[in-house]
């Protein structure tokens, strides 16, 4: 076995990424606080052909030094809008019948293990704040909250982690080609 050459991984160049069938997939950030965090979710939303990602309230905006060193380029493929309110984004969304998910620990969650995206649907995910979470009222207004879950002695995963590990298994269960 030998590693392959990044050559050799056959990756869309920026102008094929734009033009390529993107996931039914949008990501909703939050007031998300951390740099890094903002620009690991570019990233992953990069590999899996993320349709959108809405940046809210305090969330930070590209070019910014911070974003760039782990976006490694993602803030110019993947497409993305800044808004002050994340209520906004969602109301206009559920106009346009995009499903909205709060990635959250709630009352009467569904575990990500049992949630079964349609393959006619388009999905929003929210992640909310390293500290606060998701805000109650994005919860009230989501059409599901979905518990991504742990088994140890934490409360929660980095919100980049959180991000990859749902939109893998919601990219993976709508099967769509790698």
């Amino acid at each position: 076995m030998r590693k392959l050459k990044n050559e050799e991984l056959d990756r869309l160049n920026v102008s094929e990424f734009k033009q390529a069938e993107k996931s039914p997939i949008i990501i909703i950030l939050d007031n998300i606080r951390s740099l890094n965090n903002i620009g690991s979710v570019f990233r992953t939303s990069d590999a899996f052909l993320i349709e959108k990602i809405y940046l809210c309230g305090i969330t930070a905006q590209p070019p910014h030094n911070d974003i760039r060193k782990t976006a490694l380029g993602s803030t110019e493929t993947v497409d993305w809008e800044y808004h002050e309110n994340t209520l906004n984004v969602i109301n206009t969304l559920k106009a346009e019948h995009v499903q909205i998910c709060s990635i959250e620990q709630a009352t009467n969650s569904k575990i990500l293990n049992d949630f079964k995206p349609q393959s006619n649907t388009k999905y929003a995910f929210v992640f909310g704040n390293e500290v606060k979470g998701v805000a109650q009222d994005v919860v009230d207004a989501s059409n599901m909250v979905i518990e991504i879950p742990q088994y140890g002695t934490k409360h929660s995963l980095n919100i980049s982690v959180s991000c990859g590990v749902v939109i893998w298994d919601v990219f993976s269960k709508l099967k769509k080609p790698i």
